[in-house]
């Protein structure tokens, strides 16, 4: 971490009397490019107020930076964590961030002194830069928060192992006029939409409270005259298959949420087809408004440190769902808003393709620990290194563990459950007393970072670490995976 050195930036600001980056997002006239942040964080930089550290290096040498907004010193215990462009042509979160930094350092009154603040406004500035999805090296950053392979997304996660924060933000867009809805001739209804964590193992009294969020945010957005609603993904009312987010833990939600972080993703809408109107400072604003929802009250923010300390302490359940997806139960088909082009009217389209709810198909009992075989030690060890993950040599002595055996990864899309390709299919067999070689690892889950272990290691999980080939292959000939899960 270094802290970011003062900058000549004139040259890369707009014209005196002309912010760049203004404190109202409403009145942004263009995205913010890299160098036109790195100038202007130079420039509202304080002591006392805002602190501007670089966290580590993109693929292509770009500082990622951290920006920290604190005002009331010790006093701001509530830490929150937003963080954008992992996605590099995904603009207006980073863009609304810059605005509320411009805003605080113009106004600190606006930042409560109970709020330690952390923005983390462009993760990905080689796509950024390039005005693409993927990094410098073409991986699709929010989909590697298992392997953490990627330089950005090991700043992103070292950062909020350091911060633990409170409430997190993952910031993106999506598209409102694809071909598809082209077709039609709508667009998707809402400029912004926004979900929480959701995977099975993280305390329930978290998920319900982000759910709750979720929710409580849609009178504030009406008022304010944006459409929003619960980000959902998938086809188009009436038939197709429509569902909330994933349920898997290689994003940037999920993964911080199975630290204990109140976690969560808004997706504002982009137009992308030619001549589409553009609205930027809109989606910026409507960001803004539900980062300062989610920020909430000084009492709000009482309960969610209260509801993360006791998600920290809770102890594992006893059956760790494995096999889970959206479905929707018993009821009235639900309606879904679209926007028809040609006349600007909102259609209510019934939607009995909207999955609106999470159902477990299978579970396994609970290790106490994860055994990892010598012969991929060093792999393994590298993956917990990068999630910071406590482990120790198995020792000599049996150990009683159940080892599973991959039978195969499903590389096609599950037609029947809507589900995602790469499922990873396993046999366990009974568990058993088994000498580990020497130099073989233990992984105990009576640790802080017991449930992100259990989302990277779970060899049960229907979709994990053997989606991906440079774990798969670790299985031997008869299919007997690396790691075991010992009782």
């Amino acid at each position: 971490m270094r802290l970011l050195p003062f900058l000549l930036a004139s040259t890369l600001l707009a014209a005196p009397g002309e912010q760049r980056v203004p404190a109202d997002p409403l009145r942004l006239k263009a995205s913010i490019s890299y160098a036109e942040m790195e100038a202007f964080l130079a420039e509202v930089a304080r002591p006392g107020l805002i602190t501007v550290t670089e966290e580590g290096r993109s693929v292509e040498g770009r500082a990622i930076r951290l920006v920290r907004l604190n005002r009331g010193g010790a006093k701001a215990r509530f830490k929150a964590f937003f963080y954008a462009q992992q996605h590099g042509n995904e603009i207006s979160g980073k863009d609304a961030q810059l605005c509320l930094i411009r805003a605080i350092a113009d106004k600190p009154a606006l930042l409560p002194e109970d709020v330690d603040l952390y923005l983390m406004p462009m993760v990905n500035p080689d796509g950024a830069e390039a005005g693409r999805r993927t990094n410098g090296a073409q991986a699709d950053l929010n989909r590697d928060h298992i392997r953490l392979l990627q330089p950005e997304t090991r700043v992103l996660h070292a950062v909020a192992r350091r911060i633990l924060p409170h409430l997190a933000v993952d910031s993106h867009e999506f598209t409102r006029d694809g071909k598809d809805w082209d077709a039609k001739g709508w667009d998707c209804w809402p400029l912004i939409t926004m979900d929480g964590l959701n995977v099975p193992w993280i305390p329930a009294a978290l998920r319900r409270e982000a759910l709750a969020r979720v929710e409580s945010a849609r009178p504030v957005m009406a008022k304010a005259g944006y459409a929003y609603t619960r980000y959902t993904v998938g086809g188009l009312p009436p038939l197709d298959e429509m569902r909330p987010s994933t349920t898997e833990v290689d994003d940037g939600r999920n993964s911080l949420g199975c630290m204990g972080t109140l976690s969560f993703i808004i997706e504002a809408g982009t137009r992308r087809q030619p001549g589409a109107t553009q609205d930027l400072p809109a989606r910026a604003d409507a960001y803004t408004r539900l980062y300062r929802h989610l920020l909430g009250t000084a009492a709000s923010r009482r309960k969610v440190e209260a509801l993360c300390e006791a998600a920290r302490r809770e102890p594992l359940p006893a059956y760790l769902p494995t096999n889970f997806f959206w479905a929707r139960l018993d009821g009235p088909a639900p309606t879904v808003k679209v926007t028809e082009r040609a006349t600007g009217k909102v259609l209510e389209i019934p939607a009995p393709g909207l999955m609106t709810d999470l159902v477990v198909k299978g579970s396994v009992p609970t290790p106490r620990a994860y055994v990892i075989d010598a012969a991929a030690a060093d792999t393994f060890k590298a993956l917990l290194d990068r999630h910071g993950i406590r482990y120790a040599l198995a020792g000599a002595a049996p150990i009683r563990a159940e080892r599973c055996r991959l039978l195969r990864v499903e590389a096609g899309y599950d037609d029947l459950y809507g589900r995602y390709e790469n499922r990873q299919i396993v046999a366990r067999d009974p568990v058993s007393g088994h000498a580990f070689p020497e130099g073989s690892l233990l992984v105990p889950l009576d640790q802080p970072l017991a449930r992100c272990a259990i989302g990277i290691l779970e060899p049960c999980l229907l979709y994990g670490l053997y989606s991906y080939r440079d774990f798969s292959t670790l299985a031997l000939p008869d299919g007997t995976l690396p790691v075991w899960r010992a009782f």
